[in-house]
């Protein structure tokens, strides 16, 4: 994959992470996405108050897997994986 193709496919899934959990939140000041790309990996890490992280989550986990679900899908190669973390 080449770099344009990599700077693009982290532009479109920070825009799309932040679409979606800025939407959940209560305090969207506290929310910080940072994305580091690496050979073959996109990292994607949330960073919100305590009380926001819970609705990030989702009970049992569905909301956040379903955000990488989505995060995976708008990258369209499965040649770049991408994780997503949540810290508070």
């Amino acid at each position: 994959m080449s770099t344009q193709t990599d700077v693009a496919s982290v532009e479109r899934v920070e825009e799309l992470v932040s679409y979606i959990v800025g939407g959940l939140v209560d305090n969207p000041e506290e929310l910080s996405i940072e994305t580091v790309l690496e050979e073959g990996s996109l990292r994607v890490i949330i960073e919100a108050g305590a009380d926001d992280v819970g609705k990030i989550i989702g009970r049992g986990g569905r909301t956040i897997k379903s955000i990488r679900t989505l995060a995976r899908a708008s990258v369209g190669s499965p040649s770049l994986h991408v994780d997503i973390d949540v810290e508070g």
